[in-house]
């Protein structure tokens, strides 16, 4: 038999990013937590975590903490049938990872009617869309928002629709780097802003022109910062649609290259023994999604 104290305290350790933080996460000390982990590396014979800054799972690890996101979410379900298993707790919280650029435009409103209805609170883990399933993979997180369609052993994945992206910048500076007629050559040479270093969507779009090697660019971890170094004339970059359309109709960015966007495509990924609450969340996003992304 599992002792959910103790993978409990693995879970808190890897979700806080530390033994510090999981003592406070917890209400135990930090020598406490320690000793759990211990004791629970002696009954399996090997080492959970890697005692690096913050410290990481081991395989077995992974595989304990993938179990403990879908007890938590099944425990849920009991709660709801018996409704005294549930006095005195705090709010189910449910860990997400998911891309900057949706959690700054559809993500909010697509969300807000599951949480409000069932009292749920989120727990976001930003990630880039091309490597959030690594979240996933770890145990960190009960699902994800990605760019992959292939699920996880144990999970599903379900396909929300696009999100297209625009070259832009401002007018001035297409003017100062581009010309009259902005040309691929010249934009190989002008600033990009590029969102960190699993941000490729830059070099998609050169590409898509013929382009390919080193560029110069600006790096800005921020979606709303990204949009702000744009207007600021510091450099062009892939931004979503959704997040830029009134700058786009008042002319205070400009589109590159008319016509040539690009279209990511989102999938949610969860568990399959995710239990009764993240199916509903599931169905939340399947009903609404498709009127922010491209079907």
């Amino acid at each position: 038999m599992f002792d959910y104290k103790l993978l409990l305290a693995l879970a808190a350790v890897v979700e806080q990013a530390g033994f510090d933080r999981a003592a406070q996460a917890l209400g135990l000390s930090q020598s406490a937590v320690s000793q759990r982990i211990k004791l629970l590396e002696a009954r399996l014979g090997q080492p959970v975590l890697l005692r690096a800054s913050p410290p990481q799972p081991t395989e077995i690890g992974r595989r304990l903490l993938n179990h403990v996101q879908q007890v938590r979410l099944l425990e849920r379900d009991l709660q709801g049938q018996v409704p005294a298993l549930a006095e005195g707790r705090l709010p189910e919280r449910l860990r997400i990872a998911l891309n900057a650029d949706s959690l700054s435009t559809w993500w909010a409103d697509a969300v807000a009617p599951f949480c409000t209805a069932h009292g749920v609170v989120l727990d976001h883990v930003l990630e880039d869309q091309d490597v959030g399933l690594k979240r996933m993979r770890a145990g960190e997180v009960a699902a994800c928002v990605c760019a992959v369609d292939r699920p996880l052993a144990g999970a599903r994945s379900q396909f929300l629709g696009a999100m297209r992206y625009r070259a832009v910048a401002s007018p001035a500076f297409v003017a100062r780097h581009l010309g009259d007629g902005a040309s691929a050559d010249a934009l190989l040479r002008a600033p990009a802003i590029v969102f960190g270093p699993d941000d490729q969507l830059q070099h998609r779009y050169l590409a898509s022109l013929g382009l390919t090697g080193a560029f110069s660019h600006h790096l800005c971890p921020s979606s709303e910062g990204f949009v702000r170094l744009l207007t600021s004339d510091l450099g062009w970059g892939m931004v979503p649609e959704l997040q830029v359309r009134g700058e786009l109709a008042s002319g205070v960015l400009v589109d590159v290259f008319r016509g040539m966007p690009i279209d990511v495509p989102l999938y949610w990924h969860h568990w399959r023994n995710g239990g009764a609450l993240l199916a509903e969340l599931t169905q939340q996003l399947t009903r609404s999604v498709r009127q922010w992304l491209v079907g």
